[in-house]
């Protein structure tokens, strides 16, 4: 299949080209020349198979023309060694949590399989490759585990100082080998805004093999849509959507997952509508008011991976939908908290039903209390674990409430290693000049 850009300034490229380079050569986002939909067969047997079954049937149908069967399905193992469970909140509320991976957030899944994409490949080739990723959270934390060791591949992080939890900053400036973390003076924005800026400089990329592991990468994002059709598999076994419609509510940043979402809609599964939950950077939000989309600079919240104000992956959700405001209003409505109304969801969800949410799962719990109907049924994405926000989710519930896993406290123990930087990109290409060949 050939992936085309969402500016469509420069001619399509293979899957292999997509992956490799991250960003089209025009600055575009690179989108599948099509999107298939599985058949009645599948859906027929969804709730009898296991996860990593699941997602095997959908990476073939988004990559299966580019990568052997037996490859493919071996990467989709690899990538699925753990669950993504569902769990009911309330009567027509449920939980699907993300959280179980190795760095105890959703982008455990796309971040593995992209690793396991990319080492395919990069058989056999002897030059070197740099993957680019800004983080306002757990994408650092994920990647860089996720390439943990992989020969051949540099993983450069940046994170904005300061904006990110200790818990977060540790997992990803503690691990070393093939790993650097570039602490920015700056916003997440900025560390975008380097990122970016760095593929469309020619020089770099005419010295360096440059891609991205940001949800910007096709093989970042796409693989986030396996674990919608699993919770739809699991819904379908606990009997949940029997006679009802299900309303899907996504805590909302850079709008990978959300987007994710509606390429598995478009693929078959069975939903009504998305809910792009936003925290005070509410920029889609106003869009799906207003029908403009103007984007601004973000502000800090509780909700620290939603902090963005330049959606990268809202291009491709204008691109699916002929930029018809209509039609993606339709498909997906918006819904606004600020800190206070997270803290509050927070403390009173734990109160009445003993479910512990993160702050960003709670914009989605949020979100379903307000606009979820009569017939319906209610999945939000619960997508870091709460001890990963331990100072905010002890200010709202007190001390002991949120035990440290063993997986967190070992990561706490390890030295923070960083390299300190402005957010001038004159300094940050330099320091790839010099550090990346």
């Amino acid at each position: 299949m050939l992936y085309y850009s969402t500016n469509r300034q420069v001619p399509p490229v293979t899957l292999r080209e997509a992956v490799i380079t991250g960003l089209a050569a025009d600055h575009g986002l690179f989108m599948p020349g099509r999107i298939g939909r599985l058949d009645d067969a599948f859906f027929s047997q969804l709730g009898q198979l296991s996860f990593p079954e699941i997602a095997f049937r959908v990476a073939q149908l988004f990559f299966g023309e580019d990568i052997p069967e037996e490859e493919l399905r071996t990467i989709t193992a690899e990538t699925l060694s753990f669950d993504c469970p569902v769990v009911r909140v309330t009567e027509h509320i449920w939980s699907l949590e993300l959280f179980h991976g190795p760095t105890l957030a959703f982008k455990d899944v796309g971040a593995r399989f992209m690793a396991r994409m990319l080492r395919y490949f990069l058989r056999g080739s002897h030059k070197p490759v740099t993957v680019l990723v800004a983080t306002s959270g757990d994408t650092g934390s994920a990647v860089a585990n996720g390439f943990l060791g992989v020969e051949g591949i540099h993983v450069v992080v940046l994170y904005p100082s300061g904006k990110v939890s200790d818990i977060q900053e540790k997992q990803f400036t503690t691990l070393g080998r093939n790993i650097t973390a570039l602490e920015i003076n700056g916003t997440f924005d900025d560390c975008q805004r380097l990122v970016k800026t760095a593929f469309r400089d020619e020089h770099l990329r005419e010295k360096l093999t440059l891609t991205s592991a940001n949800s910007i990468n096709v093989a970042r994002f796409l693989p986030q849509a396996f674990y919608y059709f699993n919770a739809v598999a699991r819904l379908q076994e606990a009997g949940a959507l029997q006679g009802r419609e299900l309303v899907i509510a996504v805590p909302s940043g850079n709008f990978g997952n959300l987007t994710a979402g509606l390429f598995a809609r478009e693929a078959g599964l069975p939903v009504g509508r998305f809910i792009a939950a936003n925290n005070r950077n509410d920029v889609v939000f106003q869009y799906l008011l207003s029908g403009h989309y103007a984007p601004r600079p973000s502000v800090e919240t509780i909700a620290n991976a939603m902090d963005v104000g330049t959606p990268s992956n809202f291009a491709r959700i204008l691109d699916l939908y002929g930029h018809d405001w209509k039609k993606i209003s339709t498909l997906m409505s918006g819904f606004r908290i600020d800190d206070k109304e997270i803290k509050e969801t927070i403390r009173r969800v734990f109160d009445q039903t003993g479910y512990l949410c993160d702050p960003h799962g709670a914009c989605g719990y949020a979100a379903l209390e307000a606009q979820l109907k009569e017939g319906e049924t209610g999945l939000f994405l619960e997508t870091a674990h709460p001890a990963k926000f331990t100072p905010t989710m002890e200010e709202i519930l007190g001390k002991g409430e949120v035990p440290l896993p063993p997986r967190l406290a070992a990561f706490m123990e390890g030295e923070k290693n960083a390299v300190k930087m402005d957010s001038h990109f004159p300094e940050f290409r330099k320091w790839l000049s010099d550090n990346c060949r």
